[in-house]
């Protein structure tokens, strides 16, 4: 007898994908003048699949024989993406209305992206991490040389397209290795096998290598970062937003899936390479930070350095059981924070863009004067980033440092590197700060002109940032968060 398929379970992903086929569709046949009207259907479908994934709510469903699941952590992800694609959405509108892009085309692809993020977060099979890691990237090449005008644009563009597409072909690679040796694509499938003596061999750990070396480019590890940098400078700042925010969390919930539920079996391989991963990428990130003069290249840098301390908690696995749970639970609550974070203060340099075009970290002198509110939360922002109490941002650290404390040797080497690192960051997070209040300004002072959909981007960060910074218990507990874990 069949099974009705649970069109509940996959209702959110429905509601996108019909919404980003309403906004080709419409797109067609209006006039210039409204084209913007992508932009507000695009945010009602983003908010109609938001209301949707919030009644999956405490539900474990499994689709199309396992390979889809749709439980609290999937939930948890989904949410967060929506939450990203509203904030994102509300920091293009007046970007995209003033630069003359093409508008229709831009939100259809985002919304491409933000649909694959989704799926993502449920996949449970190698066939659909890779489909839905592709989804997520393909439209970034496109979203990156949206200013097509710009040589710089065309080069962000181009080199974000030929290094993906050179990881990709190792990530598949190595997945067809994986899908050779153990007889198939399932997660729980592959588990089971690399258990047992399949997993000890060569041609299984040269697998799980290619693999990790394809994830490690989606999310800008070191020494597969070089793309960043130049990607995030040359495209649209909402498209650099999105890419330092959605399309990296994204990396990182395929790559969590991966290495503590199909690869823990063989954490003692793995687990190395990742600790050398996190301080090559946290150091390198935060060093070359500090030659920066341009604030969305810097932010790129700092992005390469959030991804190590990311990445830090995969260094602590296969220790035991409790270690595992606490490293999966702060990589899960690292993203989140460090998501309120950096949207906040990308809403700020968008909302700059506008009389600032150049972004130099001087464009931001006298901005306390000019703008204090967007001041403080630019600032706040910062310090959040930087891990300074008491901001969000000093819990997420906190939850890692704990957790690398608790695994013991190699763990205690790499929570002093976490420290060093937020030390050493301190010094470009703040030198916009003291740009933005202790430098002065030639020209006389007037008020600057900040969007208002950046600026309540901006100021509901900030309240986040402050409000978990204060009240840490909001994300101190997240008991379904390790259910993915198949101990």
């Amino acid at each position: 007898m069949s099974v009705p398929f649970d069109l509940h379970a996959v209702l959110p992903e429905i509601i996108l994908a019909a919404t980003l086929l309403v906004v080709l569709f419409v797109d067609l046949f209006l006039p210039v003048e409204r084209k913007w009207w992508a932009m507000p259907i695009s945010f009602a479908g983003a908010v109609a699949a938001f209301i949707a994934s919030l009644t999956l709510i405490g539900s474990h469903r499994s689709l199309f024989g396992g390979s889809y699941v749709v439980d609290n952590y999937a939930v948890l992800f989904k949410v967060l993406f929506e939450i990203t694609a509203m904030v994102v959405l509300l920091l293009c509108f007046r970007f995209l209305r003033e630069g003359h892009y093409y508008q229709g085309e831009f939100y259809f692809l985002l919304l491409c992206s933000f649909l694959g993020c989704m799926t993502m977060a449920s996949a449970r099979d190698l066939l659909m991490l890779f489909i839905s890691l592709e989804l997520v990237s393909a439209p970034g090449f496109v979203l990156a040389g949206m200013r097509k005008g710009d040589p710089r644009s065309n080069e962000a563009a181009l080199k974000f397209f030929l290094i993906s597409v050179l990881s990709t072909a190792i990530m598949l690679y190595g997945m067809s290795l994986i899908y050779g040796l153990t007889g198939t694509t399932r997660l729980s499938g592959i588990a089971v096998k690399l258990a047992g003596p399949v997993g000890s061999t060569n041609l299984a750990l040269a697998a799980i290598l290619f693999v990790v070396a394809g994830f490690a480019f989606k999310v800008s590890a070191f020494p597969f970062q070089f793309w960043a940098p130049d990607t995030y400078e040359g495209a649209p700042v909402p498209v650099a937003a999105f890419l330092s925010v959605a399309s990296k969390a994204a990396g990182f919930v395929g790559l969590l899936q991966l290495m503590f539920h199909a690869f823990l079996p063989a954490a003692h391989f793995w687990a190395p390479i990742f600790a050398i991963l996190s301080l090559f990428t946290m150091f390198m990130g935060n060093l070359v930070a500090l030659q920066q003069r341009q604030v969305v290249r810097m932010m790129a840098y700092s992005s390469i350095a959030q991804a190590g301390y990311m990445l830090l908690p995969f260094a602590l696995a296969g220790y035991s059981l409790s270690v595992d749970k606490a490293a999966f639970s702060s990589v899960v609550l690292y993203i989140m924070i460090y998501a309120v974070t950096n949207l906040g203060a990308f809403a700020v340099i968008v909302g700059m863009s506008r009389d600032a075009p150049t972004l130099l970290i001087g464009d931001f002198a006298g901005l306390g004067q000019r703008a204090p509110a967007i001041a403080i939360a630019m600032a706040t922002c910062l310090v959040s980033l930087a891990g300074i109490p008491p901001t969000a941002g000093f819990w997420g650290k906190f939850f890692i440092f704990t957790a690398a404390i608790d695994r013991g040797g190699v763990g205690g080497w790499l929570a002093a590197a976490m420290v060093i690192n937020s030390v050493i960051s301190l010094v470009y997070y703040l030198g916009i700060v003291r740009s933005m209040w202790l430098e002065p300004i030639a020209e006389p002072v007037r008020p600057i002109r900040i969007p208002a959909g950046a600026a309540l981007v901006a100021g509901i960060a900030t309240v986040g940032v402050l409000v978990i910074g204060i009240y840490p218990q909001l994300f101190a507990h997240f008991p379904p968060l390790t259910a993915v874990l198949g101990r």
